[in-house]
């Protein structure tokens, strides 16, 4: 399985990086436009969200307009050598983001630590998504962590190109499963906390 998942992940990000900078933003600028539409995410007062790297979907737009909104947010600042993920709030995105771990912009140490427990929302970046919920990441196990064991609470948004779903991925027990998968053409919703999820597409 360990094969399997290397061979799909390289795949899928393959075809990620081979959008163009205009693909990208315009499909972003949909998914944001989708992920901001969804009730629970515009009630939710305490969201953490992934700054975008390379050919992610790009969070920038998104962040920004929860901060315009008086909504805290807070974004992962990455601890390697324990494979965890700190909370940290964030005000302004040019003044308290620094490269840190693989070069990905994080937060400064000096700004708010938020508690994980207190976080509705958690927007999650990944490498291949599968329609039943499914989610590879990109081998570090770091949001797995975040949601399993800091913040089970928070409802779980993935964010993804329509070229990274595919129909399973194959998973392990430590992979999370998600509430929300939004993509540029579409919102699917899964009952987690239910043995039998009910889909919804829209």
């Amino acid at each position: 399985m360990a094969e399997e998942r290397t061979t799909l992940r390289r795949q899928t990000l393959t075809a990620r990086d081979s959008l163009s900078a205009e693909q990208r933003q315009q499909k972003s600028g949909a998914i944001t436009e989708r992920i901001l539409a969804l009730p629970e995410f515009a009630g939710a007062r305490n969201v953490f969200a992934y700054v975008s790297f390379r050919s992610e979907v790009e969070t920038i737009s998104l962040i920004t307009h929860c901060l315009h909104k008086g909504m805290t947010v807070s974004v992962p600042l990455t601890l390697p050598a324990e494979h965890r993920l700190l909370p940290y709030a964030i005000n302004d995105l040019n003044r308290d983001l620094a490269p840190g771990y693989c070069s990905i912009l994080e937060p400064l140490k000096t700004l708010p630590l938020i508690d994980p427990a207190s976080i509705e929302v958690v927007v999650v970046p990944g490498s291949v998504f599968d329609v039943g919920g499914g989610r590879l990441g990109y081998g570090g196990g770091f949001y797995d962590r975040f949601l399993q064991g800091a913040a089970p609470q928070a409802l779980r948004i993935g964010l993804a190109f329509d070229l990274q779903v595919v129909e399973a991925v194959p998973l392990e027990s430590h992979d999370q499963p998600l509430d929300y998968l939004i993509t540029e053409t579409r919102t699917i919703h899964w009952e987690r906390k239910t043995s039998c999820p009910e889909k919804q597409r829209s």
